[in-house]
């Protein structure tokens, strides 16, 4: 029976994590399939990718390489149309590769997705639950997750996550209206706020987030400023949102 859960996990130089990560993820009871989105690493992530397949022929594991690196939104908006597109997946997750997020909290996920649309492995909904962060990178997150609540009034605790699961109704949806305008972080505030405008029931679930170990981080104050002003530009363009969502619903119920 093919998996009715898939989870995208996009990379970019993560030899040294992927595939232990496949390896957890796979061997969760869930039973996953699992897509890798390459942006053609240079220190051969995709290769890796490809010798675990052949050499687990039986595994769902699939993988996307892109010619080059856009951005973690276009990555994730590529990994969610190719799942749609190609598998009959009812629950489709996004986490880092980098082991931030517990492969054992995609099990918590995924039972919260019974009863939710969306659901957010939080670092903020109890208390602040991050590990291996300096003060100054807790203070910039947290402040970021304040500063997406009060401009766009959307309730969601840690706007900034990016360990989500989603049902497919709801992410089909989102994606009918376009390519996500931000490529960085600040994708992960467009598409629940893209949510939120929908109606859709988001639930928080709480997780530790953990550093990564191994790797690079791929934050930079690029990404910063985008997830600044783009929270301004969605507050602005709330109306509008609003009523591409409402074309959106009409157009997948009728289909």
């Amino acid at each position: 029976m093919p998996p009715e859960h898939w989870i995208v996990l996009p990379t970019y130089n993560e030899a040294d994590n992927i595939i232990s990560m496949l390896d957890a993820l796979l061997a969760l009871p869930l039973g996953p399939g699992v897509l890798v989105v390459d942006d053609n690493s240079p220190d051969g992530t995709a290769k890796l990718v490809q010798a675990y397949q052949k050499d687990h022929p039986e595994a769902p594991v699939a993988l996307l390489v892109r010619p080059h690196k856009e951005g973690l939104g276009r990555a994730y908006e590529a990994g969610f149309r190719w799942v749609l597109a190609h598998t009959s997946a009812r629950y489709i997750y996004e986490m880092d590769a980098d082991f931030s997020h517990a492969p054992r909290d995609v099990e918590r996920l995924a039972h919260a997705l019974q009863e939710a649309d969306m659901v957010i492995g939080s670092r903020y909904v109890k208390g602040i639950t991050v590990v291996n962060w300096p003060l100054s990178r807790i203070l910039l997150s947290y402040g970021a997750s304040w500063y997406v609540r009060f401009i766009t009034g959307m309730p969601v605790k840690d706007p900034t996550a990016g360990f989500i699961g989603y049902r497919r109704p709801l992410l089909e949806m989102i994606l009918g209206l376009g390519p996500f305008r931000f490529r960085g972080y600040a994708f992960q505030i467009e598409v629940k706020y893209k949510a939120y405008l929908a109606g859709a029931k988001q639930v928080e679930v709480p997780i530790v987030f953990t550093e990564r170990m191994a790797g690079r981080s791929k934050m930079s104050s690029a990404v910063i400023w985008e997830a600044i002003w783009g929270v301004l530009w969605l507050r602005w363009q709330r109306t509008a949102l609003k009523k591409r969502l409402k074309t959106a619903q009409e157009s997948l119920s009728s289909a």
